[in-house]
Parts: structure tokens; C-alpha cells; sequence
């Protein structure tokens, strides 16, 4: 499913009176709340859905794979997801 599919998916949950421009708004509130709440408190908690949390990976040595010569990959920011009891038990 990708946004155009959520999207169209939200109206339908909301209603006939809600237009795709309103479920598309809804859609986009919630993720940047998602993202406010990654930045400010490092982990957002959704219950029965799951937790998206912020982690930082390590840097660490690998390889470039078409010379195999070694080399250093850079630490990165990265968001975590943690699926809840209620959506395992769809998957």
C-alpha cells in the first residue's frame, strides 16, 4: 500500500462526508507528529500499533565491493520499529 492507497483507505473509515483532501491532511498530521515526537522525545509509543524509537548505529569498517578495498562507514541517525501485540497478530 503506498500513500495514495492510505489515503484513499482513511476516507473510507471516516466517511463518505470526508473528502481525500482531508483524509490526505490527516495522514500528513499524523506523521509529522510521529516526527516532532522522534526528535523531541526519542521515542513515540502507539499502543497496540508499536514504537518507533531514534537510535544511532555505529561506525563501523566494511568494504567497497567492487575494489574490496576497506573502508570506513560512518555513523548514521536512524528511527527503530518495533511492531505492537495487536499488529503481530496480523503479520
Amino acid at each position: 500500500m503506498n500513500k495514495a492507497e492510505l489515503v484513499i483507505e482513511v476516507q473510507k473509515l471516516m466517511g463518505a462526508a470526508t473528502s481525500k483532501a482531508a483524509a490526505e491532511r490527516v495522514i500528513d498530521a499524523v506523521l509529522a507528529g510521529v516526527k516532532r515526537g522522534l526528535r523531541r522525545d526519542k521515542e513515540v509509543t502507539l499502543v497496540g500499533f508499536g514504537t518507533f524509537a531514534a537510535a544511532v548505529r555505529p561506525a563501523r569498517r566494511g568494504f567497497n565491493p567492487h575494489t574490496k578495498k576497506p573502508m570506513k562507514i560512518p555513523a548514521i541517525r536512524t528511527v527503530r520499529f518495533k511492531a505492537g501485540t495487536d499488529l503481530r497478530a496480523i503479520a
